[in-house]
């Protein structure tokens, strides 16, 4: 008999959530063996995980890609639970390089999900995205909202989404699929909107707002989706899968806001917000229906907007050594 309780393959897990989630489940599941499968690119860094439980034999780390067949099979088959997070991930950079985005985020799914179907799991968690969206044309956004992707990166996530859906419907795929609406917290790189607001306030440096700030989002707090992505893994399985299911808090706040709120908490002035035109494929506004989140988990967000801000502030505070390697992307594609 096993000496763990759980085995999950963590596909992309040294990125933002997928490394906050790691350090939760290990929270909350000593008994649990994570296997960690991640290509360690820019947004992939070990040093995220918990020194705790990479110093022990619940944790063991693989390095490869995703889009790498006999690697993948051979992971897959170990584990009770697949969580995929890995992808590509920054809207921006997708529009000038796109190529990697549909090989990592459609072509790797493809390869993750036929290893689960040939070797069979408990549970495939499909970590999609709010952007398969593109701009509401409902308030709030339920998931039955239309897909209409606005940039090369919610084109491919939006592809990997209904590739999911389809392995489901042809090979009785246990999945559930996962949108998130924009998260932030602590780890998160600093080519998106709140590291790089915060990281330069610190520096006294301007504060880059895409057109006219208007564009809002429904921000919800990292350590809220880990709650939620356990609820999934511990639901009653008739309940959950086959689902699409959205994380968001139902309220949505504009950039302009956040970078104003972001300068309050720091006591810098608004002068530092500089205004540049918008980028293409921008969405304009995204707000996330609770509904079926509370009706399948009995989940809701917990951590206000102003609080997630706070602890987020104070990692970056008091992390320096942390951000101060990426300053060169952030000058790159944080702006």
């Amino acid at each position: 008999m096993s000496e763990f309780k759980k085995k999950l393959l963590i596909t992309g897990g040294a990125g933002f959530i997928g490394s906050n989630f790691i350090n939760y489940i290990h929270r909350c599941y000593p008994d649990y063996k994570i296997l960690l499968l991640d290509a360690l690119t820019y947004a992939g860094n070990l040093d995220n995980i918990s020194p705790a439980l990479k110093s022990n034999c619940h944790f063991e780390f693989f390095h490869g890609n995703i889009t790498h067949p006999d690697l993948v099979g051979k992971l897959v088959a170990e584990a009770d639970i697949v969580v995929h997070f890995a992808a590509e991930s920054h809207v921006t950079r997708s529009i000038y390089d796109n190529a990697i985005f549909f090989e990592t985020d459609v072509i790797g799914t493809q390869v993750v999900a036929n290893a689960a179907v040939n070797n069979p799991v408990e549970l495939f968690v499909h970590i999609s995205s709010s952007e398969v969206y593109g701009t509401a044309i409902a308030d709030p956004m339920d998931e039955e909202h239309p897909l209409n992707p606005m940039s090369p990166y919610a084109a491919a996530k939006a592809g990997a989404d209904r590739l999911i859906y389809s392995y489901i419907k042809t090979y009785d795929l246990p999945a559930v699929i996962v949108r998130p609406f924009n998260n932030y917290g602590p780890c998160q790189h600093l080519e998106k909107a709140i590291p790089n607001f915060i990281v330069s306030a610190l520096q006294d440096k301007p504060l880059t707002i895409h057109g006219d700030g208007n564009s809002s989002r429904d921000w919800l707090f990292v350590e809220d989706t880990c709650r939620a992505l356990d609820r999934i893994l511990h639901a009653d399985r008739e309940k959950v899968l086959g689902q699409t299911i959205n994380l968001g808090t139902g309220s949505d706040t504009c950039v302009l806001d956040i970078g104003r709120k972001v300068l309050e908490k720091l006591e810098k002035p608004e002068s530092m917000l500089n205004y540049i035109k918008d980028r293409p494929g921008q969405v304009s506004r995204h707000i996330s229906s609770i509904d079926k989140s509370q009706d399948l988990l009995d989940w809701q967000a917990e951590i206000s907007l102003d609080d997630g801000l706070e602890k987020t502030i104070e990692f970056y505070k008091n992390n320096r050594q942390w951000w101060e390697r990426f300053i060169w992307m952030k000058e790159l594609w944080g702006s």
